[in-house]
């Protein structure tokens, strides 16, 4: 009887939150054991506090990094209490090193993050760089700044602006390059622990890569929710209506239907929280393509063991590995696509990511033929 009594771990979560804390649980390899376990304990208590505190941090952080001013996000103590606490260790790395350490599968738990940078190659504008951004070339749209086609306020009043950007970002509209498939390989081959993105491209499932693999910190086209009734579409839903330039409409409530992109003052999708345990089992952690700006997701380039090397392939210096690197940390600067061949080079995996893009491509003109 006291059994029936006590609630289990998953009976303290709401019926998303508990998929994510069982998904969580079952990346650790707890099995069924229940709240006894101490491990278990850890991950419900590090969700619980991160979920009660996630509205309050949601964008607040988010839009401090998009205004310049960069603030950590604060994680619950017990959250914290699983992270490294930085720190450096005595040998110092070079991409040869991190080259080396894979293909000996020393690392098989690999965690990546990325940013706008690796979707230009494809054709798609970075969102902050002069002249070729996406934010620069919105004036088109005649708002009032920039930033206000991602807020709630100005969404509401006029849509039009967003729907229009929308339709040109269709991920029908691009192909993944080559850095999406090399990730794509690191899955391929069992590495991929996880994928974090910042990008709302989709290019990462267009590569292959499966929704499992991925946490899309800023969400995605994936999937819309009706902002009246709160009721889920599929992506699909949408797309004929945007692609003929009308708003698409809930057919229950006609309300405006919003693809599942997080803007200014919402908060972060559930799945974001995986970072509580995904950063701890990390074995190796790679960034690319991003600046490193955007909270809560830049503070997660902290958030591995101090052991753990972290590889940033990008066009700048950025974040910790300018302002506070550790020893095992491998920077390779300049050009996105040949940092990650130079990568894939000495992994010797170039005949393989040839062969794999050679069979996307195929795919894609079957498909269109």
């Amino acid at each position: 009887w006291g059994a029936l009594l006590v609630p289990s771990v998953e009976s303290l979560f709401p019926s998303g939150w508990r998929s994510l804390y069982t998904e969580v649980r079952d990346v650790l390899g707890e099995g069924h054991q229940g709240p006894s376990s101490g491990r278990t304990n850890v991950v419900a208590a590090s969700l619980w506090g991160v979920r009660k505190a996630s509205c309050a941090v949601g964008l607040a952080a988010l839009n401090s990094g998009i205004t310049g001013g960069r603030r950590p996000i604060s994680f619950s103590a017990s959250a914290s209490s699983i992270f490294g606490s930085g720190g450096n260790s005595k040998k110092k790395l070079f991409l040869q090193d991190i080259a080396e350490l894979i293909r000996a599968r020393a690392c098989q738990r690999v965690v990546v993050m990325v940013g706008a940078g690796i979707s230009t190659p494809s054709g798609i504008p970075d969102f902050r760089s002069p002249r070729s951004g996406l934010y620069s070339n919105l004036q088109q749209y005649d708002l009032p700044y920039p930033e206000a086609i991602f807020e709630l306020t100005f969404f509401y009043h006029n849509p039009k602006p967003f729907f229009t950007l929308a339709k040109e970002l269709h991920p029908r509209s691009y192909r993944p390059n080559v850095i999406h498939y090399f990730l794509r390989l690191l899955h391929d081959k069992g590495l991929l622990l996880r994928l974090y993105t910042q990008n709302i491209d989709g290019l990462e499932r267009v590569a292959g890569i499966p929704a499992s693999k991925l946490v899309e910190a800023h969400g995605s086209f994936a999937s819309a929710t009706c902002t009246v009734c709160r009721r889920p579409f599929p992506g699909e839903h949408i797309w004929a209506e945007v692609m003929v330039d009308r708003i698409p409409r809930c057919p229950v409530c006609t309300g405006i239907v919003k693809p599942d992109i997080v803007f200014f003052g919402e908060t972060l999708p559930q799945r974001f929280l995986l970072h509580v345990v995904d950063f701890p089992m990390a074995d190796l952690l790679l960034i690319l393509g991003t600046s490193l700006e955007v909270e809560p997701f830049a503070s997660l380039s902290e958030a591995v063991r101090s052991s753990v090397p972290r590889l940033l392939i990008n066009r700048d210096l950025v974040g910790p590995f300018a302002w506070r690197p550790r020893s095992r940390d491998v920077v390779q600067l300049g050009d996105m696509v040949h940092g990650v061949e130079r990568l894939v080079e000495l992994l010797g995996w170039t005949e393989e990511l040839q062969d794999l893009m050679q069979q996307e491509d195929e795919k894609v003109q079957t498909a269109g033929s």
